[in-house]
């Protein structure tokens, strides 16, 4: 894929826009990435522009399959690489590639495209809610509280993961040999708490050690993958 040749900060200032259609719930926008592929910066930089925003849950996931071309990405999970393949297989796509966007669990973009990204954005936050979700934290502490707001919104698995907020990595080898990468909110430490029928209220108690943010996400669970995000939320 090649570069974006239009100037990054007039294409991403439409990012800072807050959503027309404010919602309870922010949306999340998943990031696919690594620091072994070379058109992966400018997706980066947009990531990190959504990552300054309260109605936008914006997570970087590195992957792990660029790392035999020179470079290992120091963030790369496989697991992550799973994740985007499950998305993959529910959407009836052949290929995972990178970079690639996930909005709401639904939506895929490829490439650094701000205005696909911010119609995707403004598109599922208009969407009437299906789950109301709760996230208290005190210290190592989380309590999770989810109530279904519609029916048949099952089967749902609750996952919780935490991000570093900022990143910096010299990269001497590879596709960006010689630059120094930035990444905003590196994912980390992603777990799945619990599978619920979304039938009755839940209510869960987990453990997050250290002072990294949790997110908390309520998704359905389709066959092959991860489907539609219904609902997260975010303690710092």
């Amino acid at each position: 894929m090649k570069p974006l040749i239009f100037p990054v900060l007039a294409a991403f200032s439409l990012l800072a826009a807050p959503l027309q259609a404010q919602q309870e719930q922010p949306v999340v926008v998943e990031l696919f990435t690594s620091q072994g592929c070379s058109s992966c910066p400018d997706a980066d930089a947009m990531l990190a522009e959504l990552a300054e925003r309260e109605d936008i849950i914006a997570l970087a996931l590195h992957v792990d399959y660029w790392d035999y071309i020179g470079w290992e990405d120091p963030f790369g999970d496989p697991a992550h690489a799973e994740r985007q393949r499950g998305y993959a297989a529910v959407g009836g796509r052949r290929s995972v590639y990178t970079p690639e966007l996930i909005v709401q669990g639904q939506t895929d973009i490829v490439g650094a495209k701000p205005m696909k990204l911010m119609d995707a954005v403004e598109r599922h936050a208009e969407a009437a809610p299906q789950v109301a979700l709760t996230v208290a934290r005190s210290g190592a502490a989380v309590k999770i509280t989810a109530d279904p707001l519609a029916k048949g919104v099952g089967p749902i698995q609750i996952h919780m993961l935490r991000y570093s907020p900022m990143e910096r990595t010299k990269v001497t080898r590879g596709e960006n040999a010689g630059h120094v990468m930035e990444h905003s909110n590196v994912v980390q430490g992603w777990q799945v708490l619990a599978d619920w029928d979304g039938a009755a209220p839940l209510s869960l108690r987990a453990e997050a050690e250290g002072d990294l943010p949790v997110v908390v996400i309520v998704q359905r669970k389709e066959q092959g993958g991860p489907g539609a995000i219904l609902a997260a939320a975010r303690a710092k």
